[in-house]
């Protein structure tokens, strides 16, 4: 991270719910907001206006999905980016197993230099996207994702990762009522056989932070679709 400073804004004050929300890691929690307010606004992965909300609707807003994430479970997080929500995610919970999944090298880079300098043992980072890493990265119970595709395409991309039994869970805006409705035929077909949103957030967020839960049963079938998916275009490049 030799880079030669810019004028970047400063990360602000943690409101006092974080030091609360993220205990003993609140330092790192700083760190890392220090990290996207600078070298992830330079490298292009966050944009400077959200640098003066970066606690409120980054950190935190991340951070309590964990509200919804079992205990001592396997996560991947699909399209991670900067790391969000998987690197807020693992800081307040070392009891999960998290692949931060994403394609691109200048992101994976600042993901793996976050990983390390925040010392998160238990978080893994993969370059790739979902359908080629299918069949090499080991099914997981949870996928999280946010801000990466509406629900229908996301589905198609983080069902197919889930181990029988588990569930996507989405961040997602005040249209995630919406958004699941129009998703529903889509995630059928995949497989999945519950469906919801939560809120999530009480007493740390405003607003809370609206989650689209995704769970599939004993075989999913997205699975076999997204091998068929890949298959294709893997065909499609040979041509």
């Amino acid at each position: 991270m030799n880079e030669q400073p810019s004028e970047t804004e400063e990360l602000g004050e943690a409101p006092e719910a974080a030091r609360k929300y993220f205990g003993d890691r609140f330092g790192d929690a700083v760190r890392y907001g220090e990290l996207l307010a600078d070298v992830g606004v330079r490298r292009g992965l966050i944009g400077p206006r959200e640098v003066p909300r970066l606690w409120e609707r980054h950190l935190l807003n991340c951070a309590v999905l964990s509200e919804v994430v079992p205990d001592g479970v396997t996560v991947c997080d699909v399209g991670s980016g900067a790391g969000l929500p998987g690197i807020p995610l693992a800081m307040v919970r070392p009891d999960l197993r998290i692949t931060l999944l994403e394609p691109l090298l200048r992101r994976t880079t600042f993901l793996q230099e976050a990983v390390e300098l925040l010392g998160l043992d238990h978080v893994t980072v993969v370059r790739g996207r979902a359908e080629e890493v299918l069949g090499t990265l080991k099914p997981v119970h949870v996928v999280t994702a946010r801000a990466v595709a509406p629900l229908d395409r996301l589905a198609g991309w983080g069902v197919p990762l889930l181990r029988p039994y588990g569930e996507m869970l989405a961040l997602k805006g005040d249209t995630a009522e919406e958004e699941l409705k129009g998703a529903r035929a889509a995630l059928q077909k995949l497989g999945v056989v519950e469906t919801s949103v939560v809120q999530v957030g009480e007493g740390v967020v405003d607003p809370l932070s609206t989650v689209v839960r995704a769970e599939v049963g004993e075989s999913p079938g997205g699975i076999r679709f997204a091998a068929k998916r890949a298959k294709a275009a893997r065909g499609k490049r040979r041509r």
